[in-house]
């Protein structure tokens, strides 16, 4: 699978969702933590906004969809 960074336009298109909404999933931790790309520009890898829309799609609980960014996170850490 080929890993790209998307930009918040991009995530916002991806998921359908605000960019305020984005960061309070983030705050809530329903969402991953940008990535940074420099000193002001972030982005998400995007098979982290895939799997997230996967499980959102799939109607998993927001519990469940808590372990799957720890387990991202997680993931994102151990391939650096």
């Amino acid at each position: 699978m080929k890993r790209t960074i998307l930009r918040i336009p991009a995530v916002k298109s991806e998921s359908g969702l605000s960019r305020s909404t984005i960061y309070q999933r983030i705050a809530d931790g329903l969402w991953t933590r940008p990535v940074s790309l420099g000193a002001r520009a972030v982005g998400w890898p995007s098979d982290e906004v895939e799997s997230i829309n996967a499980a959102r799609i799939a109607g998993k609980t927001d519990e469940e969809v808590r372990d799957l960014v720890v387990k991202l996170e997680a993931a994102r850490k151990n391939a650096a």
